[in-house]
């Protein structure tokens, strides 16, 4: 191997290790949403040159981790509830198609365990924790999507999930009522794939299922002011 090519690997593994790092750290939750983060900073804090770290940010702002403010400069990407209703919005649209062609790829079993996840959700119910239900949430909707045939439209959920659990806080914490209609929802989906229902059908369901979720979460940010 030649000296250029090995130096160009090197370079590749050190900006793939700044952005699992940097990934790591905004989705944990020790970069809140609009921490700055400064290359100088972070070339000492990790030892790595500002190459790599520069490459680790454009991917992560291309990922919609972090955004770049003019006069700020590189920051973790700071979302309100209005965004957060917009992301809610497309996943309902890609979570319908996805639901409805990952049924016929899923046998009595996959049900099965898609069903005990949803189970644990109504047991969470009872101390209700919106971080541990919004985790066990994405693992049911997973446990379907899985299955999918498509691995681009598995990317893209993936993303637009990655981008929904970096908006901190928990979408049923602004919504705590939504919980408990979220999981009779589950059940119906799960019925649907289980009855061999119309591939229409189930999508209808699914993307319902999310857009309800955003319609709860708008209500919840806009309140109605009673006339005087």
């Amino acid at each position: 191997m030649s000296a250029a090519k090995k130096q160009d690997q090197t370079k590749e593994s050190k900006a793939e290790f700044c952005y699992e790092l940097l990934r790591s750290r905004i989705l944990d939750g020790t970069y809140v949403p609009g921490y700055r983060l400064v290359i100088n900073q972070l070339a000492q804090e990790t030892g790595v040159s500002t190459i790599p770290l520069r490459e680790a940010l454009r991917r992560l702002q291309s990922d919609g981790l972090v955004e770049v403010v003019r006069n700020v400069g590189a920051r973790v990407a700071v979302f309100d509830a209005e965004q957060v209703e917009h992301t809610l919005q497309i996943l309902a649209r890609l979570e319908g198609y996805a639901t409805a062609i990952s049924a016929p790829q899923m046998t009595a079993a996959h049900v099965a365990g898609s069903r005990k996840i949803n189970d644990r959700m109504v047991e969470a119910l009872q101390a209700f924790d919106p971080t541990a239900f919004t985790a066990l949430n994405r693992e049911f909707h997973f446990s379907i999507y899985e299955h999918c045939p498509d691995s681009h439209l598995q990317a893209l959920l993936e993303a637009e999930w990655t981008r929904l659990d970096h908006m901190r806080r928990s979408t049923f914490s602004y919504v705590p009522g939504r919980a408990r209609r979220s999981v009779v929802e589950h059940e119906q989906i799960l019925k649907l794939i289980s009855e061999n229902a119309d591939a229409a059908e189930i999508e209808r369901v699914a993307c319902a299922h999310k857009n309800a979720t955003a319609d709860a979460l708008h209500t919840a940010s806009h309140p109605v002011v009673p006339q005087q």
